[in-house]
């Protein structure tokens, strides 16, 4: 156990990537320790990406970029300015609604933070922000990415730990709510104290105008219920109310009815049972298709190669890291490590509670050093078995571990949010973290909202009938 984690964390600090670190130190274990034949170390590769809830990946990170490619973030931002521009510290309570809407595309904290992130920043100093707020909002507001469905981490997690992955996306929608109206109430505060005004005159007709743009986006799976109530089946249903949606949105030229319909579609779809997870992202990237080349005209051959090349980039990262991640943490319960390290939180406590407050502690500490996709192949393996030994329910367990290594985005050394923000806003990264260090209060609060009262993730799975 100290050759691998010892080594491990030595080519860490050496300055090797961690899929790279992973992959070599389980190898040195092999090699030294004899526990298999080197072949299964390849075989272990092959395993840990031969799933299929983990074709989910590149479509959802393809359907963010094409979502980026398509111009659907201005949309967006558009209709967050109409809706809440005109609050006090307008610009920032638009940064976390036009997050919360992007959430529900890219399902990653840096589609988010490299996405409408990028036009939030730059919006808020144009208006005479301090950078250090426009950062910092933006970077608390990324967390949303993972949190609301569709999540990158969710479908790992869930490939890991066997939990339903649509049970996960579930769970997520109540503790991004709580997510968001911490952030929105730390914004006001900010507003009071630092006497921030509103960004956009109060117009009733923009609101009106946004607000009914919201209410046609829901209306729709509501006729859809209602034309089946009548006699029409599901897939007529679909069709009438998807056509009537798009002649109303051609004929009147709103905003952004037909980008905020691919949360709807995805979870819609997920909930009805029209999709699986899987199959949800290849709809969102056809949706994103539709916007890009028929709807909005705004993509073409160039840019669509483009998000295609850096689909590709992404996601051969990912998956090197979630291949060599699978040996490392096969190698950790061939080692005993699992049993080792549940022995030894056994004997410290037998309150669920206490445990919890110590996997929270280590996870906001591994997350400042582990990309989010290691740190959940490697702890799931080790910390499940101990979840389940303390009556632990693994989707609440999903969302705790998430929002612990999204937070730890946000921290030096490797929070990769960080570096992005730093470098969209031209700041060191040393006064890129001292301008999100007050960002953090609402998300720690949120986490221990959600970690020691379950019914915040558990009571929306659990009335839909996904978990019991």
């Amino acid at each position: 156990m100290l050759l691998l984690i010892g080594s491990f964390l030595l080519l860490m600090v050496l300055g090797l990537p961690v899929a790279v670190s992973m992959a070599t130190s389980s190898l040195l274990y092999i090699v030294i320790y004899g526990v298999a034949p080197d072949i299964i170390a390849a075989q272990r590769l092959i395993a840990g990406v031969e799933s299929f809830p983990l074709l989910a990946v590149p479509f959802f990170i393809l359907a963010g970029n094409l979502m980026n490619t398509a111009g659907v973030t201005g949309r967006i931002y558009s209709f967050a300015v109409a809706l809440v521009g005109w609050m006090k510290g307008g610009l920032a309570q638009v940064n976390i609604i036009g997050s919360v809407v992007f959430s529900g595309m890219s399902g990653t904290a840096l589609a988010d933070a490299a996405g409408i992130g990028t036009i939030e920043i730059k919006a808020m100093k144009d208006h005479g922000y301090p950078v250090e707020a426009a950062v910092g909002v933006t970077a608390a507001s990324a967390t949303l990415g993972p949190i609301f469905p569709p999540s990158l981490p969710f479908v790992i997690y869930g490939m890991m730990a066997n939990v339903s992955i649509g049970a996960l996306f579930m769970a997520g929608i109540v503790p991004g709510v709580v997510m968001t109206v911490l952030m929105m109430l730390t914004v006001a505060v900010f507003a009071y104290v630092k006497q921030w005004g509103s960004d956009t005159p109060f117009s009733l007709r923009n609101l009106f105008g946004a607000s009914l743009e919201v209410l046609i986006v829901m209306a729709v799976p509501v006729g859809i219920y209602l034309l089946t109530l009548v006699g029409l089946s599901l897939n007529w249903a679909i069709l009438i109310a998807l056509a009537v949606l798009i002649a109303c949105d051609w004929y009147f030229d709103f905003s952004a009815v037909m980008a905020l319909m691919t949360p709807v579609i995805l979870i819609g779809g997920m909930t009805m049972g029209w999709f699986t997870p899987t199959e949800a992202a290849v709809a969102a990237v056809l949706w994103s298709l539709f916007l890009g080349l028929v709807r909005y005209r705004t993509m073409t051959l160039k840019t669509l190669a483009k998000a295609t090349f850096d689909t590709i980039e992404t996601t051969a990262s990912v998956l090197f890291i979630v291949a060599a991640a699978s040996v490392f943490a096969w190698l950790l319960t061939v080692s005993q490590t699992a049993q080792l390290l549940s022995t030894a939180i056994t004997s410290l406590t037998d309150s669920k509670w206490v445990f919890l407050i110590l996997v929270n502690l280590l996870m906001l500490f591994v997350g400042c050093f582990l990309d989010t996709i290691a740190a959940i192949t490697i702890l799931v393996p080790i910390l499940l078995p101990i979840v389940l030994q303390f009556d632990i329910d693994p989707v609440h367990f999903g969302l705790i571990m998430t929002l612990n290594l999204m937070i730890g985005l946000l921290h030096p050394p490797l929070g990769m949010v960080l570096f992005v923000l730093s470098r969209v806003a031209k700041l060191s990264v040393e006064r890129t973290t001292m301008a999100i260090l007050p960002w953090l209060v609402p998300l720690l609060i949120a986490l221990v909202l959600i970690t020691f009262i379950p019914a915040i993730t558990l009571w929306l799975p659990t009335e839909m009938g996904l978990i019991r």
